[in-house]
């Protein structure tokens, strides 16, 4: 094999491999939505999460007002928050603002994507697709990665759910 032909390889594997371990980034217009990911769920389980960040690039404020995704029949967006001692969570009526330059996490223990009557389990390592709908920007379809179920942010299928900021 010559040596370009070698290096030509290396790069495709490469751009392969990168591409199957994050979902990477969508943009619908000055929001910019990153890694999109969902933890695995037990087989019979009739709700999921998913997680994501969102920033606004722009001068404007806007909001998530909705999606879809592939294997739910419904998409709400919740909070889990902590009222003396107990931890709840609610449905964001209104939908979740995301201010000008402001980076919104949405993660385990806070603001999070419900996925509500699944049609099949979200198995690790599998993705699936789904929309995101914004109040100015649109809609914009987002590819999720299914991580392990004691996934975190940061977490790929490859470390089975203990991704490198475990042990900081």
């Amino acid at each position: 094999m010559r040596r370009t032909d070698f290096v030509a390889a290396a790069l495709i594997a490469l751009t392969l491999w990168t591409g199957a371990t994050r979902a990477g980034e969508h943009v619908a217009g000055p929001i910019k939505i990153s890694d999109p990911w969902a933890r695995a769920t037990p087989k019979g389980a009739r709700t999921g999460s998913a997680y994501m960040t969102l920033t606004n690039t722009g001068s404007e404020a806007d909001r998530l007002v909705g999606g879809t995704a592939d294997p739910a029949e419904a998409f709400e967006l919740h909070r889990m928050s902590m009222d003396g001692g107990i931890m709840k969570m609610r449905a964001v009526g209104g939908g979740l603002v995301i201010g000008p330059g402001q980076t919104v996490r949405l993660e385990p223990g806070g603001y999070h994507v419900m996925l509500i009557d699944l049609k099949e389990a979200l198995v690790s390592g599998r993705r699936f697709k789904g929309t995101l709908v914004f109040e100015k920007a649109g809609t914009v379809e987002v590819e999720y990665e299914i991580r392990g179920m004691g996934a975190e942010p940061g977490d790929t299928p490859a470390t089975g759910g203990h991704g490198s900021h475990h042990g900081q």
